[in-house]
């Protein structure tokens, strides 16, 4: 087709589309193309701005390293990781707290307990007996013991399946970001037992900043937003017969929690990190305050499949610094521009 009008265009790409043998990839890219052009013929994309969003295109992709996968983290900041995990796994799932795990009854709270994989998992995890520390190597923070329990949806316990734990330190880094913490600190790989339980040590953790030194620090600074996401400890739960499931369970405590960067927070993944004040057991050798978490998760029948890791690798040398955007105060309406 000779191309002669805004609309002759549209018509010919989707046209072409029509070849391609897959009938699932004709309607992504088909829906892609009709949102994409609609996209440029709203805002009457100027050829300047075109030019401008091919080049941060580009430069997600060179900001992405072994070590950091600035894709994962701007779908994260545009909510898109956010509305596809909604999209897959909210319509299922009922909650399964501690204060309700003996009932599965009527007017139990609905809501998923998956959430996003996030741009810092890394595969091949060490695997940890049951009740033991992730901790590698001297990392501030105060004790934490977790007791976690995975259930199918009937409510009856998954034995086997296996557990990946990450979470960030105290000081705002993944240990692939920080080339002074001991390989593979903070993480660890369980296995449930018959009662679908896994239990391990480690710190609390804390909220921190995403990187902001790339095309996402630019896009988060013209919007004048914040770049913190609450505290968390992530889960990846695999057992065959299961749809794998990604997780996040946040802290209640913290006080982004409503203003999370990624827009991952739900109802359902509001933990409680109860702080024990000066108990001394279970955790031996403790002689301070330390916490404690208990979570419930419910896994739903399908293909389990491990996902393909966002990072591969740890950063060398002097760690980069992390920098803090402060949130611009909100325009009421009526205020100038």
């Amino acid at each position: 087709m000779i191309v002669n009008t805004p609309d002759d265009i549209t018509a010919a790409v989707l046209a072409e589309l029509e070849g391609a043998s897959d009938a699932r990839f004709r309607q992504i890219m088909g829906a892609a193309v009709r949102h994409l052009h609609a996209f440029a013929r709203e805002v009457q994309l100027t050829e300047a701005e075109f030019q401008q969003a091919c080049a941060v295109v580009a430069r997600l992709g060179q900001c992405s390293t072994a070590s950091h996968n600035e894709v994962v983290l701007a779908a994260g900041s545009t909510g898109l990781s956010a509305l596809v995990c909604l999209i897959n796994n909210a319509s299922n799932n009922t909650s399964n707290n501690a204060s309700n795990n003996a009932s599965k009854n009527a007017g139990a709270e609905r809501g998923t307990t998956a959430n996003l994989l996030g741009p810092f998992w890394r595969a091949d995890a060490p695997r940890t007996a049951n009740g033991a520390s992730i901790v590698r190597g001297p990392t501030p923070g105060l004790p934490l013991l977790v007791n976690a329990w995975v259930h199918d949806d009937q409510g009856q316990p998954v034995a086997g399946a296996e557990v990946d734990i990450w979470h960030s330190s105290t000081e705002g880094y993944y240990e692939n970001q920080d080339a002074s913490q001991p390989d593979m600190n903070l993480r660890g790989k369980f296995t449930t037992d018959a009662a679908g339980h896994i239990a391990f040590q480690s710190i609390k953790p804390a909220g921190y900043p995403i990187p902001v030194d790339g095309p996402v620090g630019d896009l988060l600074r013209a919007q004048g937003r914040h770049n913190m996401r609450p505290a968390h400890i992530h889960f990846l739960i695999h057992k065959s017969g299961f749809k794998t499931q990604f997780s996040q369970v946040y802290s209640s405590d913290d006080p982004h929690l409503t203003s999370d960067v990624q827009f991952g927070v739900t109802q359902r993944l509001v933990g409680h990190y109860v702080r024990q004040d000066g108990v001394k057991e279970p955790l031996p050798g403790v002689s301070g305050d330390w916490f404690s978490l208990e979570y419930h998760f419910v896994i739903e029948p399908g293909v389990a499949r491990w996902p393909r890791a966002p990072i591969t690798g740890r950063a060398v040398g002097v760690r980069a610094p992390l920098a803090v955007l402060q949130p611009r105060k909100s325009r009421k309406p009526g205020d100038p521009s």
